[in-house]
């Protein structure tokens, strides 16, 4: 037999506001008041016992007392919460449980059962109840359930809303900041959007400016915690003792110059996402400290004996060395590095994305001859000629670097000019030379004159691609850049069989 659920007095309910702020699943008033909820229970008392507990808190409560009332109600309306009895008649609180999810998949669905058992319970969640409420229950265990419920509507609102507004401002985010076709990084990209929706904490690894924060950032704004914030924090720019105050907080007088208690960069993270950049830069006190959170969630401040807060965080981490290699050196904790790395994602360098290069560059001026110059100046174009230019550069700084050259471009090209090779800046890199990136260990393999010879062939060839991309196929021109004369020039074409028009980029 039930037990009819007593109201609660109005002053209980009203929360007052002092109360909202201390407490973090509090739901504002205006919040509730468009929180839809169904009751559906054969049990008169108690159906408009609930209602009555719900609408003195505040929600918009609508109640049936039959099954197949409850199925044409769902089929009519979107509710936020439903909650359904199992044992209902003539239609079982499972089938309504099924048809309103089927109708609508946000819906949160909660079961009540005067016959609580395992096998009920297991076969309601599988269904996909949100949870159950074994009766007879209270009235504040009622609130407190329904809280809980109204607090995820809430969070998937503020998330859908954020999503929404990351669209409108930079139209399909893949496009916009994940902009490539290289296999290699569609991979990475594919791994990210996998492991987004899931809590699993995330290594990101890969050269400097390969775009590891670009990633982190995009793994938050597509999971549950985007409408929270992703907070970074840069492992290598602060000195041990600093690093450890801004990442867990301080105490009033803990050292010279705390004048008051501070909360730490995991509390301002609560319920969002931390990205730690340059891990392996961490010390191992700060990582034996990070362990402890990790584990149980608890945060203790610099200079407290106690527990300050519980915190419920996400890891995403970066890092541009290997992480492995790390732990095999002592440099990143073992029991640390497994608990971060729970998936792993490599980010490809921009010289092992050359189809990208061109599409990224594209859209770097387009970006930045909008940030620059004024709105009806004519875009101008990089030609055949510069993009061959830009995909003969090593690209030591990978996506960072092609952009920073891109903006320079923009900052100097006139308004719809077309951009030739010399107008690209072109670095000086004292490790760029090809006959040294061509080196590798199997050099010393050969003979060395042999070797002498293979690695000049290749040093020629390469220039003279170089040397076509920067003349725009002025043959001059080239011969000047390499201040050389013209026979010089056409022996060495002759000598790597590269006819006149391959030179100056005229390809059928």
């Amino acid at each position: 037999m039930t037990v009819p659920v007593v109201p609660v007095p109005p002053v209980d309910v009203a929360a007052p506001s002092s109360r909202v702020g201390r407490d973090p699943l509090a739901i504002p008033a205006a919040v509730k008041a468009d929180i839809r909820i169904l009751v559906v229970d054969d049990d008169r008392t108690l159906r408009e016992g609930c209602a009555s507990v719900l609408e003195l808190d505040g929600y918009n409560v609508t109640f049936v007392g039959r099954g197949d009332e409850a199925l044409e109600v769902v089929r009519r309306r979107k509710f936020d919460i439903v909650l359904v009895d199992l044992y209902l008649q003539p239609i079982s609180g499972i089938d309504v449980l099924k048809a309103t999810l089927e109708a609508h998949r946000e819906t949160i669905v909660v079961v009540m059962t005067g016959n609580p058992s395992v096998s009920s319970s297991i076969e309601a969640l599988r269904a996909g109840a949100w949870d159950y409420l074994p009766k007879p229950f209270s009235a504040t265990h009622l609130q407190v359930l329904i809280g809980r419920a109204s607090h995820a509507v809430m969070v998937t609102r503020e998330t859908k809303a954020l999503r929404q507004q990351l669209v409108q401002q930079n139209g399909n985010s893949d496009k916009i900041t994940l902009l490539g076709v290289a296999p290699a990084f569609r991979k990475a990209v594919e791994l990210a959007r996998k492991v987004a929706p899931t809590d699993a904490s995330v290594m990101i690894t890969g050269e400097s400016g390969t775009g590891k924060e670009v990633i982190a950032q995009f793994i938050h704004h597509h999971s549950r915690r985007a409408s929270r914030k992703l907070v970074p924090i840069n492992c290598a720019a602060l000195p041990e003792p600093l690093l450890e105050s801004e990442m867990f907080g301080h105490r009033k007088g803990a050292f010279t110059g705390a004048d008051r208690d501070k909360p730490g960069l995991l509390e301002t993270a609560n319920g969002g996402t931390l990205f730690l950049d340059e891990l392996t830069e961490m010390s191992h006190p700060i990582q034996a400290k990070l362990l402890r959170v990790l584990q149980d969630g608890v945060v203790r401040r610099v200079g407290s004996e106690q527990q300050d807060a519980t915190v419920d965080v996400r890891f995403v981490s970066a890092t541009n060395r290997d992480p492995q290699e790390a732990v095999n050196a002592g440099i990143l904790r073992e029991d640390l590095f497994y608990r971060l790395r729970v998936v792993p994602i490599k980010l490809p360098p921009l010289r092992q994305r050359q189809e990208d290069i061109a599409l990224l560059a594209n859209h770097f001026l387009s970006y930045y001859w909008e940030r620059h110059r004024e709105a009806g100046d004519s875009l101008p174009k990089l030609t055949e000629n510069s993009m061959e230019f830009l995909r003969t550069r090593q690209w030591r700084g990978n996506v960072r670097e092609l952009q920073n050259v891109i903006e320079h471009v923009a900052v100097l090209a006139e308004p719809g000019q077309p951009i030739q090779p010399q107008d690209i800046p072109a670095y000086e890199d004292g490790n760029s030379s090809p006959a040294r990136t061509t080196m590798s260990g199997a050099i010393m393999d050969e003979p060395y004159h042999a070797a002498k010879d293979r690695l000049i062939a290749e040093f020629e060839r390469e220039y003279l691609s170089r040397l076509s991309a920067r003349a725009g196929g002025n043959m001059s021109r080239a011969a000047r850049l390499a201040n050389i004369d013209r026979t010089t020039l056409y022996r060495l074409m002759e000598k790597h069989n590269v006819r006149r028009d391959e030179l100056s980029g005229n390809r059928e």
